[in-house]
């Protein structure tokens, strides 16, 4: 589960943002302050920071600042009030920021543009051409699976979600990194779409879908491939 930290003063909005994120199944922490905010992006690791840029007691461009002083290299979106050439040369000259949206703005569009960051800096499936576990042989080049000997027929998306899987054999991979780096955000599916996808699988490569040996359910939290 991805974990977004949003300073922002402005209650009503920071409710209504934590509200949307949570049903994105995205874990959000928050502050309201900018001394607050910056102490919890200290401590917490969080995969991006969204930082309104006018806070009491420490304002966005100097958590920025701060942050990125430290060698810290989470995303950040700034919420911005200002114009749009204002935010780009700020962005642009000084700061260490990634993207921007400027208020008033759409609870759909900020989801958007997180997600968009989460596609560039998430790290691709290694490049496997061939691979093998128990009796199951699958030729991601040739798009070709076998299980004991005898060919099974696996869709593109399901060769995909296997690969990407294996690529981080013994890790949990969140629902969240699936969708995006197996069917991409701006085709909208959701996390059930993973599970029937995860089901469909252990049909036909486990020796016993009821009992899975390698596609491993992580309650709460994702899929794991165990070899």
């Amino acid at each position: 589960m991805k974990k977004i930290l949003i300073i922002e003063d402005d209650e009503a909005l920071l409710k209504a943002l934590i509200t949307s994120l949570e049903a994105e199944n995205f874990q959000v922490l928050s502050a309201t302050d900018g001394k607050e905010g910056f102490d919890i992006a200290s401590r917490e690791k969080a995969d991006v920071f969204v930082i309104d840029m006018v806070l009491p007691s420490l304002d966005g461009m100097e958590i920025c600042r701060r942050i990125r002083s430290k060698g810290v290299t989470t995303p950040i979106i700034f919420l911005s009030g200002k114009k749009k050439e204002e935010i780009d040369k700020v962005l642009g000259l000084e700061l260490g920021a990634d993207d921007y949206i400027i208020k008033p703005f759409g609870i759909r569009e900020l989801i958007a543009r997180i997600r968009a960051i989460q596609r560039r800096v998430q790290p691709e499936a290694a490049d496997l051409e061939e691979y093998s576990f128990g009796s199951v042989h699958i030729d991601f080049k040739k798009h070709l699976a076998s299980k004991e000997n005898k060919e099974i027929h696996l869709t593109a998306k399901e060769l995909g979600l296997l690969k990407l899987l294996i690529s981080h054999e013994g890790e949990v991979v969140s629902r969240d990194t699936i969708l995006n780096q197996v069917w991409g955000y701006d085709k909208f599916p959701t996390t059930r779409t993973v599970d029937t996808f995860i089901h469909n699988l252990r049909q036909k490569i486990e020796d016993n879908p009821s009992e899975p040996a390698h596609l491993i359910t992580i309650p709460w939290s994702g899929y794991k491939f165990k070899k």
